[in-house]
């Protein structure tokens, strides 16, 4: 599942946790905490986390992985770290890491990666080792509540006596607080973080009730047992129904057949207000689950345009958190919120033609959001009489228009010429059945509205 090195079989069978958090706390809040179902900074504002996890632990050099997080539109960033099960992230390390959040402006979520899959690896730390580890970072770590979560430890324990979780994420949480720790720490499910024995969703509350500072959330982590919507919202719900704070610190993608359904976890993550960390920007022993090739933030991987530009995605749904000074994401996807000096027409559309009979496809091209030097467009494919197994939309510009980035699409320019291809996800369409991408254009003086091919395959 990812470079935690742990089997990918024994992860892709687990089920999903949530993240769970009590109510509001009686005590003067430090940073970042939980107020009813929600994360609130210190000011008071809710804080939804939109982010991404990056495996630093193993791969320290690339510290240009968190300006490049940002850039996505992420608020947040999920670092891996060891305190010895792999080579030790030191102190002074793991300050620069949160310079390195700070500087992009990202919340840091900092977990110890060496509890994965306790009881079950062998080679695996207890929660009571991963809480000594934090002890030995204390004086990096107190002072930035605002900016950092404490993750105790990953996935902490297998599929092999799950039941145990209970008792020692009880006593992690009070040897934290005893230390003196005031962040808001957050506690991952058993079954190698994918509760599917249900440890953590029948327990939540006697965890929630040993924080005597009631500042802990839950995290799921959501893998190939939430493979269906219905799977994925009977879960969530229990959570709700209980009125805890939950997180989805971790999901994949729907690469195949039978893996997770990152769709409904990103709709349902967006509908319901719950934050949402994607595994992993790059590195994975399984490289299916990078986001990037090779750490590239310009070569998305299909996961990765999925999680930033597809529907319910960073781009859309991330707001920087206040404590920052302000919500707006990196690179946005709507029109800037400033009046333009001259109002906009309504935007400019093209008609589909009908779609043809047999294998064949139709496209229909529209301008869905217009600002001086800057346009945000929509073409819409629709299969003819027959199922069509891929497509293909060209048009060429008239004014000297340019594409600078796109969602659910493979684009590519060629002068005025602009090809557009199916991702894997989105090619096979049923007969009469449609799909939708998006991109971002730049413009001066006209946007007129090119016509638009399609071919299907």
């Amino acid at each position: 599942m990812k470079k935690r090195l742990i089997a990918l079989g024994a992860v892709l069978l687990a089920v999903a946790a949530s993240i769970v958090g009590l109510g509001s706390p009686a005590f003067a809040a430090t940073g970042l905490h939980i107020s009813g179902t929600n994360i609130v900074e210190s000011n008071g504002n809710v804080f939804v986390m939109r982010g991404i996890n990056h495996a630093h632990t193993w791969y320290t050099s690339q510290t240009s992985s968190f300006a490049n997080i940002k850039a996505t539109g992420a608020n947040t960033v999920r670092v891996v770290l060891s305190g010895g099960r792999w080579t030790a992230n030191s102190a002074s390390d793991v300050a620069n890491v949160i310079a390195l959040c700070k500087a992009n402006k990202l919340i840091c979520v900092l977990e110890d990666h060496d509890t994965t899959g306790y009881g079950e690896d062998g080679a695996a730390y207890t929660l009571d080792q991963a809480v000594n580890y934090w002890i030995g970072l204390k004086s990096v770590l107190v002072g930035q509540e605002d900016y950092v979560v404490i993750n105790i430890g990953n996935e902490p324990i297998g599929n092999t006596n799950p039941g145990q979780w209970t008792a020692a994420t009880v006593a992690a949480i009070q040897k934290m607080r005893s230390n003196g720790f005031q962040h808001l720490l957050m506690v991952d499910a058993p079954n190698w973080g994918q509760d599917w024995q249900y440890t953590m969703r029948d327990n939540g509350q006697t965890v929630l009730n040993a924080d005597t500072q009631k500042n802990t959330i839950l995290s799921i982590h959501m893998y190939a047992v939430f493979n269906t919507a219905a799977s994925i919202v009977s879960y969530l719900d229990t959570f709700k129904n209980n009125g805890w704070p939950l997180l989805i610190g971790e999901f994949g993608w729907q690469f195949s057949s039978g893996e997770v359904d990152d769709q409904t976890v990103m709709s349902e993550a967006v509908k319901r207000n719950l934050g949402y960390i994607g595994w992993s920007w790059a590195g994975n022993t399984d490289p299916i689950l990078d986001m990037t090739n090779n750490f590239d933030p310009a070569s998305l991987t299909t996961w990765g345009q999925r999680i930033v530009n597809g529907p319910n995605g960073l781009k859309t749904n991330s707001k920087q958190a206040t404590i920052y000074g302000g919500t707006t994401p990196t690179t946005p996807t709507t029109p800037p919120t400033t009046t333009p000096t001259t109002p906009p027409t309504t935007p400019p559309t093209t008609a589909p033609t009908t779609p043809p009979t047999g294998a064949g496809c139709a496209a229909a091209y529209a301008v869905t959001g217009s600002w001086q030097g800057g346009f945000q467009g929509e073409v819409k494919v629709t299969a003819g009489s027959a199922a069509i197994n891929g497509w293909t939309v060209n048009w060429t510009y008239a004014n000297g228009q340019t594409v600078t980035q796109s969602w659910n699409a493979a684009v590519t320019s060629s002068g005025s010429t602009v090809t557009a291809k199916n991702v894997s996800y989105n090619g096979k369409l049923s007969a009469g059945g449609s799909a939708t991408f998006g991109f971002l254009g730049s413009w001066n003086g006209t946007n007129s509205i090119p016509a638009v091919t399609c071919t299907a395959s």
